[in-house]
């Protein structure tokens, strides 16, 4: 059975490296990152110099990370059932345990369906929130409380994805409360990425531009001290909310943040893994999208689309935009292939946004309802209604 290489994953956040910006400098899928990392494959020789070279290694420090160890699991299961026995007792490698439980179910948001992750995500919250109330001090209280607002912030994610983005109440509750332990924490990044959720709630769900824009811009401001990557992220979220308002000017102006902020954020950037390089493509795509500028979202949207292969939930929100963008040029044939894509992606992971944004996408097919390639597409598509 294969070992997880915890060293080499942990290695990899060090040097601020998410497994999508590692794969596109190796050039490989990030799949390929994910079987090196979970020890299922091992990186061929030829590539080893360049995968130390990117991980700040010596050969001899990469063959260390590469190597085979025994799975600590039965040790690690054991701590936290210790933990929760005698919650006194928490240190740092009951909490490490319980960080990689929730970097494994983390991990795995954007490749399945969230209703599928929220019973482990809820164990796992319970879990922590039983040993928050303990006694651990110092350093292992905090990095525990830290763990805690994650958590508390990936729920609200699975249950807004799971609800097709209708239950707003329970995400912005579970926001909520992640930023008030970050607040306690006066941890500037974990307050941040609360208040950046609910602004989604807010732009996406209950299509509010205004308060949208207020939490992005509060999001942004909150990070802007500690965390380029995640101000660079807020600003995108706070020029969508201006195209919404149909201010291209100040939607330019805060693209133009953006990529300014993203292109300072490095491996010190607490909220690196949280960004990838398709991220200003993706929300540039669509904020001029909702401008008008179809020829050029669609042209954002397509490289993105071929760059975001394995991250098939945001894929499926990218191609129901593109397939907008190209219909609006009254392009039908490009349209229905990028709708057909899209839907693909979502027969296998029921993304709440992805969702909403391919229905909408084919209500505007139907002045070519008739056509063959449009019906066949409809009819694609109510398959997936029906087993939705």
């Amino acid at each position: 059975m294969a070992h997880r290489r915890n060293g080499l994953a942990a290695r990899r956040r060090a040097v601020g490296l998410t497994q999508e910006v590692l794969a596109e400098r190796l050039q490989v899928d990030r799949s390929t990152i994910t079987r090196w990392e979970s020890g299922r494959t091992t990186p061929q020789p030829w590539m080893r110099p360049r995968l130390a070279r990117l991980l700040r290694v010596d050969a001899e420090g990469l063959n260390d990370l590469l190597t085979m160890r025994p799975p600590g699991g039965v040790q690690n299961s054991d701590a936290l059932d210790h933990a929760l026995l005698n919650p006194g007792r928490i240190d740092l490698s009951v909490i490490a345990a319980l960080r990689m439980r929730f970097d494994d179910c983390a991990a795995r948001y954007d490749r399945v369906p969230s209703a599928g992750l929220i019973a482990e995500a809820a164990a796992q919250l319970n879990r922590i929130d039983q040993l928050a109330n303990g006694s651990a001090h110092g350093r292992a209280r905090r990095e525990l409380h830290a763990l805690h607002a994650d958590a508390c912030t990936l729920m609200g994610q699975l249950v807004w994805d799971a609800s097709q983005r209708r239950d707003h109440t329970t995400a912005k509750a579970y926001y909520e409360q992640s930023a008030g332990l970050a607040r306690h924490l006066r941890d500037a990044a974990l307050e941040a990425h609360a208040l950046l959720r609910t602004c989604y709630v807010a732009l996406y769900g209950a299509h509010d531009a205004r308060t949208g824009l207020a939490l992005a811009e509060q999001a942004a401001e909150t990070a802007e001290r500690t965390s380029p990557a995640l101000a660079g992220l807020a600003l995108l979220h706070v020029a969508e909310a201006h195209a919404i308002l149909r201010s291209a000017s100040d939607c330019e102006r805060a693209l133009v943040g953006a990529e300014r902020r993203l292109s300072h954020a490095d491996g010190s950037d607490a909220a690196a893994d949280l960004v990838s390089p398709t991220q200003f493509g993706r929300l540039a795509g669509s904020c001029y999208l909702t401008l008008g500028d179809h020829r050029r979202a669609e042209s954002l949207l397509a490289d993105t689309a071929e760059k975001l292969r394995d991250r098939r939930k945001s894929r499926a929100i990218v191609l129901g935009n593109l397939t907008l963008a190209r219909i609006r040029q009254r392009d039908v044939e490009a349209g229905v292939a990028s709708l057909t894509e899209a839907i693909v992606e979502l027969e296998s992971t029921r993304g709440g946004g992805g969702l909403n944004i391919v229905f909408g996408a084919a209500r505007e097919l139907r002045p070519w309802r008739h056509e063959p390639l449009v019906a066949e597409v409809h009819d694609r598509l109510l398959g997936l209604m029906t087993a939705a």
